[in-house]
């Protein structure tokens, strides 16, 4: 081997050392700052309670008869007298619609050795208010049993005749909801940097929940109970 190839090598491995030892010194860097990394993650809340602006109220009866025709002729009654009902109470015409009727055959359910039903044919059918006027049509609803005294058969329990209120105004409220669930979440986050005798830094990353909605309570399904949960990681300093 000459002197230029002994150079050669020795300078290859010079710097083949060199890039592993500064690898090493990188690689342990690393760790040290990921070591003295402090961070604290908190959760701020944000909640309202607001009323509905809509309600979707269905009025369903229901009707039996042996004649088809007289069935029909017993639900427009029906659904005539409840829409006079509702405009006479206040509710304008235009939020008021009419589904058609579900009718049952009875003769054509009849198995093995089951007893004759009484009324051949039986027919439900849903009036449904669709209105922004709340504390109206709660003020109504108070007065249904009017239409019993008229004959006719309400009917509940049903899925489709359950009132609905909704809040269809979220986005309105949504960046001051945000705004305060930050907030909430940097006050826990400084009295834990305080009460750990460190102070806190800047944000490192942050989410922010589902908005949720839900009834305040069974009995005023009206009032509409609106949270947030926004979660927050902040960095630490001694």
């Amino acid at each position: 081997m000459n002197q230029k190839s002994g150079n050669n090598l020795f300078l290859a491995l010079g710097i083949f050392l060199g890039l592993t030892l500064l690898g090493v010194v990188l690689s342990k860097a690393a760790i040290s700052i990921k070591e003295y990394e402090r961070t604290v993650t908190v959760k701020g809340l944000s909640e309202r309670e607001v009323l509905a602006d809509l309600v979707i109220w269905p009025i369903q009866f229901s009707a039996a008869s042996n004649d088809l025709k007289q069935l029909y002729e017993s639900l427009d009654a029906n659904a005539k007298s409840i829409s006079s009902f509702l405009e006479t109470n206040g509710i304008n015409q235009k939020d008021i619609s009419f589904a058609s009727p579900s009718i049952t055959d009875k003769s054509a359910q009849q198995w093995g050795n089951e007893g004759r039903a009484e009324f051949r044919y039986t027919a439900r059918q849903n009036v449904t208010v669709y209105s922004k006027e709340i504390e109206l049509v709660r003020q109504v609803m108070s007065k249904l049993s009017e239409l019993g005294k008229q004959g006719i058969v309400l009917t509940a329990g049903d899925y489709q005749s359950q009132t609905e209120y909704i809040y269809a105004n979220l986005n309105k409220i949504k960046p001051e909801m945000v705004e305060e669930a930050t907030k909430n979440a940097r006050e826990v986050a400084n009295k834990f940097a305080e009460d750990s005798s460190s102070s806190l830094g800047k944000i490192k990353r942050a989410s922010q929940g589902q908005f949720s909605i839900s009834a305040r309570d069974k009995n005023n399904p009206h009032i509409k109970k609106i949270r947030v949960v926004s979660t927050v990681e902040y960095y630490l300093s001694d």
